[in-house]
């Protein structure tokens, strides 16, 4: 026992005392907490957390100090996606995906290899489909896949994941038939004989959950370790949950805990989860090393654009008698904002209609009168279609608008046939939100988009596909400059997570969080962005991943 103790004494040691490290001879960008640009060709850390940044003298300031040579590469630091869905992507990737297939046909086809290649799955899950890309724009149907597969339950999200499609397998194992009520806040898509066609929308899917097998601790590993090593690789270093479950809470603290998450996570707690008052009450979550902090609670007001679920003021310009669908109705607003917020915990509210967003925006500002809160950072999730009235209310009530750029651009070809160009005046409108002072920490939503952050800054840039169309961008006055870009993915990310001291920079003190990249962001042109390539990830001045191109 003595030996293993003088063992652990030692261990410490090394630890406490390691050496500082220099990289030095690159290309250093950051910004420190007023999003003012700094330039270094040195970067000194120690014990994971950065000493200083600077020119060549920083080397002797530590003369004992272990060098690496940046060989001229750009550094800057770890991108922050201020929401993302971290078990959902690393189940993505393991299950099949029919994102870009080109038709219904083709995707049923794709999810009959699939099955045909893992025989023993009780369930078929997967998705990333969008009928707005296939010929006819057309949800698919249930008949589709039952072509391909029709013994085993198939179960597939669309890309914005507010509804899914099934085969009639699936339907029949939750009794989905024509008699099954749509339930509130949700949709079953029928034929012209009223049968369920295959495709259910929002809270029509919860008619599905309870039917699947549970997740074992052996497939949320490996959901986790597939996400982890597949942020890293693009540049990704921390990320916000956006609503994870009881077992999610209690799994993630464990790996915490235990010292083994590789990303950094700050987690919002589901709004619809049991456990929601046991959660407020045992108060935040914060492990030594900043690997996971659980202080929010994810809601969701409205359903997506793309399904027509986002709800609106007025019709759908292109489905009269729909103004979408509200998932949490209006009467739930005030317990749930005056629970969260009493508790001090932020609300970070999914909102993408204007309708959704102006209720949301009228619950904070009545909760903060008689609850308080307002000093939470309390967020608007996507803030995606917003009314011009409502939008200076965002800095009036310190609501942060967490937006993701690759949405605009992925939506771009159907939102003006969903909204009209009035209603466009308030759509994925950033630049309105920076001229008036909001923070506006970007992101990608993945696994609805793709997690690269180099996509969602070029999008944020041009206002292009990656493409590079529409040539003169879409609705170029909302374009973003690539400073405004790189600050939403790093000090605006920090600061809506309450973070902005340790994570977002590399000025002193900080966590030893960064990328080095195969091209200078800052000098390149601004359609190459999204061709941006990690080259090494450094997570608390440890290298966490290299790329193995030469």
């Amino acid at each position: 026992m003595k030996n293993l103790f003088v063992l652990a004494v030692c261990l410490f040691s090394v630890i406490t005392h390691a050496k500082p490290t220099i990289i030095g001879n690159v290309k250093g960008y950051t910004l420190d907490n007023n999003g003012a640009t700094i330039q270094f060709s040195h970067l000194a850390f120690e014990n994971g957390k950065v000493l200083s940044i600077g020119d060549q003298t920083i080397v002797n300031h530590y003369p004992n100090s272990v060098l690496i040579d940046g060989q001229q590469k750009a550094l800057i630091p770890g991108l922050i996606d201020a929401h993302g869905h971290l078990m959902s992507l690393g189940d993505s990737l393991l299950k099949v995906d029919i994102r870009d297939v080109k038709t219904a046909q083709l995707s049923a086809s794709k999810v009959g290899e699939y099955a045909a290649a893992n025989s023993h799955l009780e369930w078929i899950m997967g998705g990333g489909w969008n009928q707005v890309l296939w010929p006819d724009k057309q949800f698919p149907k249930a008949q589709l896949l039952d072509e391909y597969v029709n013994e085993t339950p198939v179960i597939l999200s669309r890309v914005d994941g507010h509804a899914v499609w099934v085969n009639s397998k699936a339907m029949q194992i939750a009794g989905i038939d024509k008699d099954t009520l749509d339930p509130p806040g949700g949709k079953i898509i029928r034929d012209e004989q009223g049968n369920p066609s295959g495709v259910l929308i929002d809270t029509a899917m919860d008619l599905l959950w309870e039917h699947l097998p549970e997740e074992s601790n052996d497939s949320n590993e490996a959901s986790l370790e597939a996400a982890s090593q597949h942020l890293l690789s693009v540049g990704i270093t921390s990320m916000h949950d956006a609503g994870i479950s009881k077992s999610e809470y209690d799994f993630l603290k464990q790996k915490a805990l235990a010292e083994s998450l590789a990303v950094r996570i700050y987690a919002m707690f589901w709004f619809e989860d049991p456990s929601l008052q046991e959660v407020l009450e045992a108060g935040y979550f914060n492990d030594p090393d900043d690997f996971l902090s659980i202080r929010s609670v994810k809601a969701m007001a409205d359903g997506a654009l793309g399904s027509r679920g986002a709800a609106l003021f007025e019709d759908y310009s292109d489905a009269a008698d729909n103004k979408g669908l509200m998932v949490m109705q209006e009467e739930q607003f005030k317990p749930l904002f005056d629970l969260v917020l009493k508790h001090k915990f932020q609300l970070n509210v999914h909102a993408i209609g204007d309708l959704a967003n102006h209720l949301a925006l009228n619950q904070f500002e009545a909760s903060f009168k008689t609850v308080g809160g307002k000093d939470l950072r309390n967020r608007v999730e996507h803030a995606q279609v917003i009314s011009l009235n409502d939008i200076p209310r965002f800095k009036q009530l310190d609501i942060i608008p967490s937006m993701q750029p690759t949405h605009a651009t992925s939506d771009m070809n159907m939102a003006e046939d969903r909204l009209g160009k009035d209603r466009l005046r308030g759509a994925y409108a950033w630049k309105r939100f920076i001229d008036q002072g909001s923070p506006l920490p970007l992101g990608s939503d993945f696994p609805v988009e793709l997690a690269n952050p180099f996509y969602g800054i070029h999008a944020a840039v041009t206002r292009q596909d990656r493409n590079n169309q529409p040539v003169e961008g879409w609705i170029p006055s909302q374009a973003l400059s690539l400073q405004q870009a790189f600050k939403g993915f790093t000090i605006d990310a920090a600061f809506a997570a309450h973070q902005e001291d340790i994570l977002g920079g590399l000025t002193k003190g900080k966590w030893a969080d960064f990328i080095l990249i195969d091209r200078d962001i800052f000098e390149i042109d601004k359609q190459d962005l999204w061709k941006t390539k990690v080259l090494e990830t450094w997570v608390a001045g440890k290298r966490v991943y290299k790329s193995s191109d030469k």
